[in-house]
């Protein structure tokens, strides 16, 4: 396994659409949330899951994360992704608390482990290294997700501490 910076995150969108569905098929459909969908769909749909979610992967791609990783198996499949949003001036980020929105806030997004490799320790991997890239650029780490996700007791597990409830989300820092 490694982990790459993808220099041109547009190039990958069709490689990411597919992960993306694996991660959504592997957790049931409750990740990505797809808050946004009024009729999801189903976890054996690869055509509708595109539908809805690769607009919106393009958007991000494309206009809001500053560095996107991905880990890759042996085959060169991507087994994991994590992204950093760390300049946050002139950006639509709704779901961002003005609290946070200084120049020191890293945030960790996109952050996902293929769920057939579970608990090899991949997403540790990924998440020590999105946290150390972040202190590099000077930033202080912050994850913003759904508080009925097993992604929030990971994040706790992990030294992430809870900042406050902002809308629908919980805002967790890590020092």
């Amino acid at each position: 396994m490694r982990i790459e910076r993808v220099d041109e995150p547009l190039r990958l969108k069709d490689e990411l659409v597919h992960f993306v569905f694996r991660v959504y098929q592997g957790t049931g459909g409750a990740y990505p949330a797809l808050e946004w969908v009024e009729n999801k769909p189903s976890t054996d749909d690869v055509e509708g899951f595109r539908r809805v979610y690769e607009p919106f992967l393009e958007f991000r791609l494309g206009k809001e994360f500053d560095e996107l990783y991905v880990l890759r198996d042996d085959g060169g499949r991507i087994a994991g992704t994590v992204a950093l949003v760390y300049n946050l001036e002139g950006k639509d980020v709704w779901w961002v608390p003005e609290e946070i929105k200084g120049e020191k806030t890293g945030l960790i997004e996109f952050f996902m482990v293929d769920p057939s490799y579970r608990g090899r320790g991949y997403g540790s991997e990924l998440l020590e290294f999105a946290i150390q890239r972040l202190r590099e650029l000077g930033k202080v780490p912050y994850v913003i997700t759904f508080p009925e996700l097993e992604a929030y007791s990971y994040y706790l597990r992990k030294g992430f501490v809870k900042m406050m409830d902002y809308r629908e989300f919980v805002v967790l820092k890590r020092e």
